[in-house]
């Protein structure tokens, strides 16, 4: 079958009152306590700090749950496919409520950090258990639909996020920043252990762990990301510690290679980099990884420190491009259905170039309008790409691969990300440097003069960059033929 033989499924078949509906509540749910928390926690930074201090601490709080996810990822989507999905979602939902109370009851930054952690191990089990889910239980012509249920999460939260965020920082506490999550997912949790029953493919053979390949690419992926989040921050790209953990990294990930080539269960077969459908969306997840965290890094201080707007303002322009995701990935079924999957992430890599077109043309004298126009044409290019190309890998291979091609493509995401927050910081500190003759100790600091031109050279990159979505983009092949549950 492939993508574009598919019809178009109505949503009353498959919506939260059809019978697999509560499984779908279930993912939804379990997929908010990530999305609200990719939100909630920007606008208690002060009340954090006030509180328990360790300002220089608090980046961490992201960096450490970042590096969890990611790293976490690719075991969950093995794991899953040797034992099933339902066991591993739900250690997943429960390591994000334990970490969400921990962080509530945090005393000290060291401690939220630490705790910070588990929640990221929780949403490294979430995020791509959820969407396998989804690829198990719904065919592509359904997933069509689904998918604006699971992207109306996203586009809420985006929106909800922020204000529960500052609501509990001001009304309340912080903590509740955290302790929201509890109730909700223990609905999540109870939902899908009861409602959901899975019949995973059979095993002749007690499963096989691939230990050594599963702590190879543990510690190099942790090695690489660090030095990537870190380098340029805590030390200089070309310091001992940043050539270290690059070359430790390197060391390690050629280790992790040779073991998987003879691992009778590989927690990351090598065959998802020369399958072409998993590779390519492995390849365009990469890419919008890189511009995704990229400039959400820099959109909000562009409006603040160069345009002269607030925060909520500044955040209203990032909330455009949050927006536009969802709205894309939701109506993005009816695209690959009747043009295939190919077609349509070559549209959305069209969007995601004009959007970054209109990014170069924001000045010091634009309005944040401008700049939110621009956000929102690139947020869409976003999801016209990244949810077709998944759901491509996930109808390419069977069952018991399709954990794996879910979790190597949120993978490729995760180090994307972290590969744009270095190069676009690169980018701007260069700049920086050659204006005031050194590197500046943050740039939140710097005049408007300095800063305009050092994220305009951050622009210029991200514009760059989108042409490769483009390039990448073509890997797909024209047309993707649905795996069955055994091929």
């Amino acid at each position: 079958m492939t993508s574009s033989s598919a019809t178009r499924v109505p949503r009353s078949a498959v919506g939260l009152r059809s019978e697999r509906g509560p499984v779908l509540l279930g993912v939804m749910l379990s997929t908010g306590l990530v999305a609200i928390d990719s939100t909630i926690l920007a606008t208690a930074v002060p009340a954090v700090v006030g509180d328990l201090g360790g300002l220089s601490q608090f980046p961490w709080l992201f960096s450490i749950y970042v590096l969890a996810q990611a790293v976490s990822v690719p075991v969950y989507g093995k794991v899953a496919d040797l034992l099933g999905r339902k066991n591993v979602m739900l250690v997943g939902v429960v390591l994000f409520v334990v970490g969400s109370l921990l962080c509530g009851l945090a005393w000290s930054m060291g401690s939220l950090i630490a705790f910070r952690a588990v929640q990221g191990l929780g949403a490294g089990a979430i995020q791509p258990i959820g969407m396998t889910i989804i690829g198990d239980i719904y065919s592509v012509a359904e997933r069509a639909t689904v998918q604006g249920y699971v992207a109306s999460v996203w586009a809420i939260s985006s929106l909800v996020g922020p204000t529960l965020g500052g609501f509990f920082s001001e009304a309340l506490s912080w903590r509740w920043i955290f302790f929201v999550n509890l109730p909700l997912g223990a609905a999540a949790g109870w939902m899908l252990w009861r409602r959901f029953q899975e019949s995973p493919r059979p095993v002749t053979a007690r499963p096989r762990i691939d230990w050594a390949g599963t702590l190879l690419l543990l510690l190099g992926t942790v090695a690489l990301l660090v030095g990537l989040l870190e380098g340029g921050v805590l030390w200089s790209w070309g310091s001992p510690a940043s050539i270290g953990l690059f070359v430790g990294a390197a060391v390690l990930l050629v280790a992790f290679v040779v073991v998987e080539r003879n691992a009778a269960e590989p927690v990351l077969p090598l065959w998802v980099f020369r399958h072409r459908v998993v590779g390519g969306a492995m390849l365009v997840s990469l890419v919008v990884g890189v511009m995704l965290l990229g400039l959400t890094s820099y959109v909000p201080l562009y409006a603040q420190g160069v345009l002269g707007a607030g925060a909520i303002v500044a955040g209203f322009a990032l909330a455009a491009m949050t927006l536009g995701w969802p709205v894309a990935a939701s109506t993005s079924g009816r695209l690959y259905l009747r043009l295939g999957f190919r077609a349509t992430m070559l549209i959305g890599s069209v969007l995601a170039v004009a959007g970054s077109a209109l990014l170069l043309t924001v000045g010091p004298d634009s309005s944040v309008w401008q700049l939110a126009a621009a956000c929102l044409v690139l947020g869409l290019g976003f999801g016209y790409v990244a949810s077709p190309s998944l759901v491509a890998a996930q109808s390419a291979v069977p069952w018991h691969e399709r954990g794996v091609a879910t979790s190597a493509s949120i993978f490729a995401r995760s180090v994307g990300s972290a590969v744009g927050v270095a190069a676009f910081g690169a980018v701007a500190n260069t700049v920086v440097r050659d204006r005031l003759g050194g590197a500046p100790t943050d740039l939140e600091s710097l005049p408007s003069g300095v800063l305009a031109p050092a994220l305009g050279a951050v622009f210029v990159a991200a514009a760059a960059v989108s042409v490769t979505m483009l390039l990448a983009s073509l890997v797909m092949p024209r047309e993707v033929r649905e795996a069955g549950a055994d091929d």
